[in-house]
């Protein structure tokens, strides 16, 4: 066959990849093994059942058509609001525009905002995508570590170092995935001080602004100067637990938000229309919101109550999110063996740090995604596996 494109081919590169260990692991449950699953951020639980009614009823209703390219101006008005309440400045719905997920804001975030052969910033660890992003832009990049003693924030003296000439933006997370970090405001005036002194934009991945646990999430859009240079991406999959609804937005300037419109027309040309009525219900209505965020609120002390005390284990970030970041460096710095060996002796899945950067070496990743009773079995697993951990790497 011809050549495919360089662009395409380079988005993901071949080579290893912790992800390995996930689908290993869903194959073995498929085949009926007792897998525990905490290597995936899919809720284990069902769409709140108004939403879907609301789906249901709107199906019926005849709304199967075509919608606006921006969104239908009801559903932009609703993250509107949504936006303007996370941030807490007033915010318009021709400053939102919607897309299918999270990951396609992302996407026209960074289209938006760089050419090829532009430059960007971007803190690890990072969520998987973000580099293959990146490169579907023609961007060039550079990963700035987010240290684990500092609890998973990023400095603005390490992010300054990393700016060049052409750099043209720099790519957050908050809450994070996979750490559950929760930047500061000290830390977030800090990058947004970077920002205005070399009029970069700050595209800021805010998913899990609903999950921020015991800590109060800051978006650095409501920062004095941010609100023109900011790109907030967010989505409904876990504020709303509508994961494969596949309902996004992004809020910036409506100046660029209204370019961005041509970038649906050539990719998406719109969202589904039942779906995006229901979704307008769920926005208005705040149905899931408490309810999900208290779920894994509980669900972290938990597992965190349970990890205690074992032996070479210790958790960084971890605050909010779906995730708690585990530094098992003291039992075994390869990340990657550690949990291929917890998968094949204990049959736990879980995620290699290294799968979001190498800020994450030495940790693995534990997916919150399963009830109370799952987690607190996972980690009865995790003590026994360590307890015979040395043993193993001896006679390995």
């Amino acid at each position: 066959m011809p050549h495919p494109s360089a662009r395409i081919s380079g988005i993901t590169p071949h080579g290893k990849d912790g992800w390995e260990i996930h689908f290993a692991a869903m194959a073995r449950r498929q085949a009926g093994d007792d897998i525990l699953m905490l290597s995936v951020g899919d809720h284990d639980f069902d769409t709140p059942s108004a939403t879907v009614e609301a789906c249901i009823a709107a199906a019926r209703a005849g709304h199967h058509h075509y919608t606006q390219l921006a969104g239908l101006p009801s559903l932009r008005a609703a993250m509107a609001r949504v936006a303007g309440e996370a941030a807490g400045i007033a915010t318009t719905a021709d400053e939102v525009i919607a897309t299918p997920g999270g990951q396609l804001a992302l996407f026209a975030a960074v289209q938006a905002t760089l050419d090829p052969g532009d430059h960007a910033v971007m803190i690890s660890p990072y969520y998987a995508t973000y580099p293959g992003t990146f490169r579907a832009a023609g961007a060039e990049f550079t990963v700035v570590e987010a240290r684990a003693d500092d609890g998973f924030e990023p400095r603005a003296d390490a992010i300054s170092a990393a700016l060049r000439d052409n750099t043209r933006a720099v790519l957050i997370n908050t809450p994070n995935n996979p750490t559950g970090a929760v930047y500061s405001r000290q830390c977030l005036e800090g990058i947004a001080e970077l920002c205005r002194q070399h009029d970069l934009w700050l595209i800021s991945d805010e998913v899990y602004w609903t999950l921020p646990g015991g800590k109060t999430h800051l978006s650095p859009r409501a920062l004095p100067g941010m609100a023109e240079r900011t790109l907030v991406v967010n989505s409904m999959s876990k504020s709303h637990g509508m994961t494969g609804w596949r309902i996004g937005w992004l809020t910036g300037p409506a100046d660029l938000i209204a370019r961005l419109v041509s970038l649906n027309l050539v990719t998406t040309y719109g969202l589904n229309d039942f779906v995006s009525r229901a979704a307008i219900q769920a926005l208005d209505n705040a149905w899931g919101i408490d309810e999900i965020a208290e779920r894994y609120a509980t669900r972290r002390r938990a597992f965190l109550e349970a990890v205690r005390g074992i032996e070479g284990i210790t958790v960084r970030g971890s605050e909010g999110g779906m995730y708690v970041m585990l530094d098992i460096s003291g039992i075994d710095l390869d990340c990657e063996r550690f949990a291929w060996r917890f998968l094949e002796s204990e049959r736990v899945a879980v995620m290699p740090g290294l799968s979001f950067g190498e800020a994450a070496s030495g940790h693995v990743r534990i997916s919150l995604c399963q009830s109370e009773e799952v987690l607190r079995e996972a980690t009865e697993r995790l003590r026994r596996f360590v307890a015979s951990y040395g043993e193993r790497r001896r006679t390995a």
